[in-house]
This record gives structure tokens, C-alpha cells and sequence, in this order.
């Protein structure tokens, strides 16, 4: 299997997969409506702040899941962890794919504090601006995931019997999957998932531009998550071209949390926003005793797939 953290279209029925660290879940999708849903709790140990531990435990568990959730082989994984970056770039505008490939490369190398040798590393045209100087600049969102932590993922799923029909990031899931829900394409917002691994996400339309992964889980200290999450805005800020973000739209298990909702709404200057786990999607087929915000990355996954 080819990796690649940018969406590709599948021609099977695929579901998402997200293996959240405290719980795996996973989403069929038909058209816009949700078609088959179904989440498990992880054993602790197995995976550890988004990366694979014990891979053995971890197959084990997912075929057991796999079998009693009776799901189709076909799957498609998100990644979200430490070891992961997302960048926006500028190059000149580059019409053949070798040369823009090479370009995104070598410019990539000094955007991303990682060994590119060490990386999958996949890249997207989000646009074009204009330079100061009049000439137009192709806008590139660059995303690396060290390679290692991606095999590690994938040999578990293999190992229960799943087919990894694709990769994507956690992130990229995230705002595809509410997005639309909250209208005016060319926003900016941030999203801040509250699950397993707590993550925020920058994202101009459904076009995510900064990703990056916090050390405090929801359900520990507040006020120390909350500052945290300013800190990351203002580093997101520092980046060359960032468009300040007006909302922050909440989402994950944690989003119930009514005491942490409340205290970033008043520790941020964004406008807060607690997200619909489904956005748009009919999700009258979610079981009645799962909690639906466990599936909003799973079904991102999914969209993606479809897409």
C-alpha cells in the first residue's frame, strides 16, 4: 500500500477507523447519512498520546472488534500524535508534478523539524496570493509523519485481518467533518478535539493549514489545557501568512464537559463553539447507547474515503 496523508478515492465501501488511544471507532458512511457505527474501549497500554505500544495486544483487540462491529476489511486510518507536522508553504508556481514534488522537498526540509529521509511526507495546492512584489505564489499545505509510527499503525491493523485502504491525518478528518456544518467557506477557525489525544487544528474552509497535538487531556488540569491551547493559537499566529482564527468549534468525548467548555470560553478571545459530533450526516443509525461524539473523526475518515 501506497502511504499518503492527503485523501485518495476508494471504489469499495471503506470505513474509518480511529483508533483514539481510549477507545476505537469506527464509521460507515452512504451518501450523507451514517450506515453502520460502532466504538469499543482500549485496554490502557496498547496505545499511548496517538502512537502504537504493543502492537500484538493492539491487533488482538481490533479483530475482536472488527468481528463483533461486523465490519468489512477495507479500513481507513487517521494518525494524530507528536509525530506529525502540518505547514503551509509558498513556492513559485510549478505546473509539472516532478518538479513541483522536488520543490515542495527541498523547501519542506527546513518548514519541518524532522529527517525527511525518515518521513512520509505528502503535499496539496490550496491556492494561489500575491507577493508583495506583484508575482503570484502557489500556496502548498505540507503534512510529515514519521514513517516508523506510520508502519507501526499499519502492521497492527494488518495483523487483525483489516485492509488499510489509506492513511489520513486525525485533523484533516476532524474539519472535514465539520466544516460544512458551520458554514462561510472562507473562515478560519480553530478546532480543538477533545479525545484521547487532545488536538488543535486551524483550518480556513474545510482546508486545514496548522495541526498540532497538546500534552494535557481534557479531563486533567483546565486552566493548564486552556493555556496550552492559547499558547498553540499564538504560535499558529507567529506563522508566516496566518489568518486569525474567530471560533473555536469543540469536539470529542471531552466536548460534554461543561466546566472546561465554559472555562475556555471565557480564557479565549474566539468565540466558542460545542460542535454537532456529525455534522450534517443522518445519524439516526448511531446505536442508541453509543456516545455519538466518539465518532466525528472516524466519520471525517470515512468522508474521505467517499470524497
Amino acid at each position: 500500500m501506497a502511504l499518503s496523508l492527503f485523501r485518495k478515492n476508494s471504489q469499495n465501501g471503506t470505513v474509518g477507523l480511529d483508533i483514539d488511544g481510549r477507545y476505537v471507532a469506527a464509521v460507515e458512511t452512504s451518501g450523507d447519512r451514517v450506515s453502520k457505527a460502532a466504538s469499543a474501549d482500549l485496554p490502557e497500554g496498547l496505545v499511548a498520546d496517538g502512537e502504537v505500544v504493543d502492537s500484538h495486544a493492539l491487533s488482538s483487540a481490533l479483530k475482536s472488534f472488527a468481528g463483533d462491529a461486523g465490519l468489512p476489511r477495507n479500513v481507513r486510518l487517521g494518525v494524530g500524535n507528536r509525530q506529525i507536522v502540518v505547514r503551509l508553504i509558498e513556492l513559485p508556481p510549478i505546473e509539472t508534478a516532478s518538479e513541483r514534488d522536488a520543490a515542495v522537498r527541498f523547501q519542506a526540509a527546513e518548514a519541518i523539524a524532522m529527517p525527511l529521509d525518515e518521513a512520509v511526507l505528502d503535499h496539496h495546492v490550496v491556492g494561489f496570493s500575491e507577493a508583495p512584489d506583484g508575482a503570484t505564489r502557489m500556496n502548498v499545505v505540507v503534512a510529515a509523519a514519521r514513517q516508523s509510527m506510520v508502519e507501526a499503525l499499519v502492521d497492527a491493523v494488518r495483523g487483525a485481518g483489516l485492509r488499510p485502504a489509506g492513511i489520513d491525518l486525525d485533523a484533516f478528518a476532524l474539519v472535514r467533518m465539520l466544516a460544512e456544518e458551520n458554514g462561510d467557506g472562507d473562515k478560519t477557525r480553530a478546532y480543538c478535539h477533545l479525545g484521547g489525544v487532545t488536538c488543535l487544528a486551524i483550518a480556513v474552509g474545510t482546508t486545514c493549514l496548522f495541526y498540532r497535538p497538546l500534552s494535557m487531556s481534557w479531563d486533567g488540569d483546565h486552566v493548564v489545557l486552556a493555556e496550552e491551547i492559547r499558547l498553540s493559537l499564538d504560535y499558529y499566529m507567529a506563522q508566516p501568512n496566518a489568518l486569525p482564527a474567530s471560533e473555536l468549534v469543540l469536539s470529542g468525548p471531552g466536548s460534554q464537559d461543561e466546566e472546561l467548555v465554559e472555562l475556555l470560553g471565557g480564557s479565549l478571545t474566539l468565540d466558542r463553539v460545542v460542535a454537532s459530533p456529525l455534522g450534517k450526516l443522518d445519524s439516526s443509525a448511531v446505536p442508541a447507547d453509543e456516545d455519538p461524539r466518539r465518532f466525528t473523526v472516524a466519520a471525517g475518515l470515512a468522508l474521505g474515503a467517499a470524497a
